[in-house]
């Protein structure tokens, strides 16, 4: 609460700031809803995995106190909805690369995550355990892309640097997975996988590769056992 009122008083008293800081009050609000709703089903006599698919729908909240401020600051804001432009090519620091070639090896990379599969032999697969890993993939990478690459970081770069935009979407972005028992050493760890996000999304101006690529992170998580 305190953190709020700060940062009403900064967009009362630098009017220049007053998006941004509006931004992450209403995102702010969205969290504290977010942690409320947590704290409710968290007595339910369901099972750990339901929580967990739960927790990130509950996600939307945060969207949601997100796009407020975006419509009540009346911001053009591009929320990187668009398909990737296969014709472009991606300019990297040494060289530059066609579209197509620059999201295979970004799509080559992620399923890395599936190499430990080969040295486990202690996990069923069974059809629920498939389904779960499925439908919980599917929903924490839309709607964390489209919070924070979507909204938050397409807000950010527009009132700030870009670097701080994505300095602070891909810290924001690793420590909210404290929410769903990632100890605090990984959840900063997933910070630079926010980085990757972020690259990706400014490369491409589109969130679908950063949503399949972080889909396919978060199967493999599943799948290895580190998240259930």
């Amino acid at each position: 609460m305190l953190t709020i009122v700060i940062f009403a008083l900064t967009s009362f008293l630098i009017p220049k700031y007053r998006p941004t800081v509006s931004l992450f009050i209403f995102f702010l609000i969205g969290m504290l809803m977010f942690q409320i709703a947590t704290d409710y089903y968290t007595d339910w006599d369901i099972s750990k995995k339901m929580k967990i698919i739960i927790n990130r729908s509950l996600l939307l909240l945060i969207i949601c106190g997100s796009l407020l401020s975006i419509l009540l600051s009346k911001q053009k804001v591009f929320l990187s909805t668009t398909l990737p432009d296969w014709h472009k090519r991606v300019t990297l620091p040494l060289h530059s690369i066609k579209m197509p070639f620059f999201l295979l090896l970004g799509l080559i990379g992620s399923t890395t995550i599936f190499i430990p599969l080969l040295f486990l032999e202690d996990i069923s697969y069974t059809k629920s355990f498939v389904v779960y890993g499925l439908f919980f993939s599917i929903i924490n990478a839309f709607l964390e892309e489209f919070l924070w690459r979507g909204i938050m970081l397409s807000s950010l770069k527009i009132n700030v640097s870009t670097s701080f935009a994505v300095i602070t979407t891909s810290i924001g972005f690793g420590l909210i997975h404290i929410s769903i028992g990632i100890p605090m050493i990984m959840s900063l760890l997933f910070s630079l996988g926010g980085i990757f996000y972020a690259f990706l999304v400014l490369k491409t101006n589109s969130i679908y590769p950063a949503v399949l690529f972080h889909f396919i992170i978060n199967l493999g998580m599943v799948f290895n056992g580190w998240i259930f």
